[in-house]
């Protein structure tokens, strides 16, 4: 099989085991209320059971990859499936809330396929590509995510939850087999020769010394706060200030992650083959753009102009992720990739549960109306530590400089 094949392979396994999962995604707290005694532990439990997950996945993520650098990211592949398909089919059974969130953690926890997975793309695409394999994949889980709620909608309308989460333990076995019998075992490198001149000091010294890493960790955590934020008040704001239906929730909901799936390619592409202190200047760009939209979002009151902005954020959001990732993955080692993109998934979810986090609290605190202007304000954060780590980057070459190229 070709790598352009095996790539392709994971783009399916990928769309296909993320979809799963967020079949069940959008209903936890509708299964959640039917099983819960009281309001306090209904509120509890229904931020809990998807806060649980990203909390598993931030623990852990960073000893998986560390293992897959020494064993193999086929078998952590592997690894991360068979605990996707054994917890949710735990899940189907479990009639508990507390149950239902201790398996939810443990899912995070046992699983973190999207870090191994990465990880097992470096190994067999070309350096010059990264960026352009990190947006395919993110792509496939954006598709993932959209076409799993939609299927999860329609068992849920004409089954029991339960079939949800079954349903998802079988896909989960199906792209368990289909790694295990159609991808190759790429044997870990024990060697950097292949890495770009600025990740030999990675190579030597911890990856979380690396100025270059943790930098952009912060700048990719920060951006990811920003987005997640509006998470958890996104539904009761539209309905609120522009008095629409729930189609239109679900629309506005939707455009994000269109806009992402539509520019993520083609970001990875204008990006392709620039120094990192060219990436950085072009993503000062892309993050000015995120806060003036927001602002825009946050300001209007009509509802045409505030799903065009949502579109445009999508858009704006496709160069971030993948061409950060792409970054943090050039600067460490061939034989770190396991380590530094579990560090980066684990940098994401706990970005993710403090977006989350803060974006409750603000809502209560300072008005569900002003929630918009809080995701611009972090986004102003994150473009002053971009433009710092612009400055610092010039020992980060690029990629037509890796000898051999």
């Amino acid at each position: 099989m070709s790598v352009r094949w095996q790539i392709h392979l994971l783009f399916i396994i990928q769309l296909v085991s993320m979809g799963a999962m967020e079949m069940s995604g959008p209903f936890w707290p509708v299964h959640l209320h039917s099983l819960s005694h009281s309001d306090d532990l209904f509120t509890f439990a229904s931020i809990a059971v998807y806060i649980g997950p990203m909390l598993g996945i931030m623990l852990t993520s960073t000893f998986w990859g560390r293992l897959g650098d020494r064993f193999g990211h086929k078998a952590m592949m592997m690894r991360a499936l068979f605990g996707l398909a054994i917890t949710q089919l735990a899940l189907a059974y479990a009639n508990d809330v507390w149950l239902i969130l201790m398996l939810r953690f443990l899912q995070g926890a046992c699983a973190g396929y999207i870090a191994p997975a990465q990880a097992y793309g470096v190994s067999i695409e070309s350096p010059a590509r990264r960026a352009k394999l990190f947006a395919y994949l993110q792509v496939s889980t954006n598709v993932g995510s959209l076409g799993g709620a939609l299927v999860g909608g329609v068992i849920l309308d004409h089954a029991a939850f339960f079939w949800i989460n079954f349903s998802a333990a079988i896909l989960c076995t199906i792209c368990l087999i289909s790694v295990w019998v159609l991808l190759p075992v790429v044997t870990p490198k024990g060697t950097n020769r292949d890495a770009a001149p600025d990740a030999t000091p990675v190579a030597k010294i911890s990856i979380l010394r690396s100025p270059q890493i943790i930098s952009i960790l912060t700048i990719l955590g920060i951006l990811l706060l920003g987005r997640m934020v509006t998470q958890s008040p996104f539904s009761i704001y539209v309905l609120n200030i522009f008095d629409v239906g729930n189609w239109v929730v679900g629309f506005c909901y939707g455009l994000l992650a269109l806009g992402f799936v539509v520019s993520a390619s083609l970001w990875a592409r204008y990006f392709e083959g620039r120094a990192a202190r060219d990436i950085l200047g072009g993503m000062c760009l892309v993050i000015a753009g995120c806060v003036v939209v927001t602002g825009l979002a946050g300001a209007t009151r009509s509802i045409f102009v505030f799903t065009a902005m949502y579109f445009i954020w999508g858009v704006l959001l496709g160069a971030t992720t993948p061409v950060l990732t792409a970054l943090v993955s050039r600067a460490a080692g061939d034989h770190r990739q396991g380590h530094v993109l579990g560090l980066a998934q684990s940098t994401a979810q706990f970005a993710s549960i403090a977006g989350i986090a803060l974006g409750g609290l603000f809502s209560q605190a300072a008005g569900l109306s002003n929630i918009y202007f809080l995701v611009g304000f972090v986004y102003a954060i994150g473009f002053v530590l971009t433009v710092f780590a612009r400055a610092r980057a010039d020992t980060i070459a690029r990629p037509s400089e890796i000898p051999g190229e």
